[in-house]
């Protein structure tokens, strides 16, 4: 990464903890930018850490939280497509609770494993219809549909 400034926030004095947290913009080889909260990691190196926002040259947003260089926590991820992830990350992947919208106007709603639409869940169609059940990465056996009487 390429440091293009850095500045500090809540320093704390020495002894309390949690230690300061470091705030920068890093501009990386390729173009990408990131914006946020970073930590000096064992070998001396920046890592980004706590909450962040990474901007990729083509257009890919991800803002949410960061740990050990990765996204881990809470986010969202719009990529230029305009297809949007909001919701759990684990080592850079949609894992736990989240939403994926298409561009198209469908989405999904409910449980991911490692980028796979995998649990309990909602699919609203492109035609506005909801369907629940348990999804099962491409497959969904079962799936009911939801009627609305509103």
């Amino acid at each position: 990464m390429i440091r293009k400034r850095v500045y500090k926030k809540d320093k704390k004095k020495e002894g309390d903890s949690p230690p300061e947290i470091l705030r920068t913009t890093y501009i990386f080889p390729n173009g990408d930018r990131y914006d946020g909260e970073y930590k000096h990691a064992s070998d001396g190196s920046l890592e980004r850490d706590g909450q962040g926002t990474h901007t990729t040259k083509d257009g890919t947003v991800y803002d949410g939280s960061w740990k050990e260089d990765k996204m881990n926590g809470t986010g969202r991820l719009v990529h230029p497509s305009g297809a949007v992830y909001e919701g759990d990350f684990i080592n850079n992947q949609f894992h736990g609770k989240g939403k994926y919208s298409w561009p198209n106007g469908s989405r999904y709603e409910g449980e991911f494993n490692e980028n796979r639409m995998e649990g309990e869940g909602q699919f609203m169609d492109t035609e506005g219809q909801m369907w629940t059940g348990t999804f099962r990465y491409r497959a969904a056996p079962g799936l009911r549909f939801k009627l609305n009487m509103d």
